[in-house]
């Protein structure tokens, strides 16, 4: 049997714990993920003028609504194309708060209620920032897309979604 004595492992236990308090400051938060993400086109989306049928833009969209599709979303892509975003999908409507940890472009966030209604726009959310990105009112989805686009495309609230996923 080995037998262990303390008064060898505990000093180079706290001195390995402050080397790495020491080299993980708050400052050099690195992304663990080093294989390239690329899109994966799972449906169709358009975006609608509010109180009419005039197509505003059509979009290629991934879709997210496993518990892990929905925590990593957009994180660790190098780019996005205009006509690609990610469409977020929950069970029921609720108020829903988004972060950009690990996303590496600016991004635009739509938050929809249930009826298919634009009801929140968070526009250019900054790169890395965990700051909280909040919906402000109940929503069952959420479309993010590149950053700048919602004004591009006069995007506004009350605007309206319509998908559908590929078979």
């Amino acid at each position: 049997m080995l037998k262990v004595q303390s008064k060898t492992w505990l000093p180079a236990l706290a001195l390995g714990l402050l080397l790495l308090g020491w080299a993980c400051k708050d400052g050099d938060k690195i992304p663990l993920q080093t294989r390239e993400v690329g899109f994966t086109h799972e449906g169709a989306l358009e975006i609608l003028k509010a109180g009419t049928d005039s197509i505003r833009v059509n979009l290629d969209i991934e879709i997210a609504e496993t518990a892990y599709e929905t925590q990593t979303g957009l994180m660790y892509r190098k780019t996005m194309e205009d006509r690609q975003g990610m469409l977020f999908i929950f069970e029921a409507p609720a108020v829903h708060s988004f972060y950009m940890k690990n996303t590496l472009i600016p991004l635009d966030l739509l938050f929809i209620d249930d009826s298919l209604k634009i009801v929140t726009i968070r526009k250019n959310a900054a790169p890395l920032d965990e700051s909280g990105i909040p919906s402000g009112a109940p929503v069952q989805y959420v479309l993010e897309i590149k950053g700048g686009l919602s004004d591009r495309w006069g995007i506004a609230v009350g605007d309206a979604i319509r998908f559908e996923r590929l078979p």
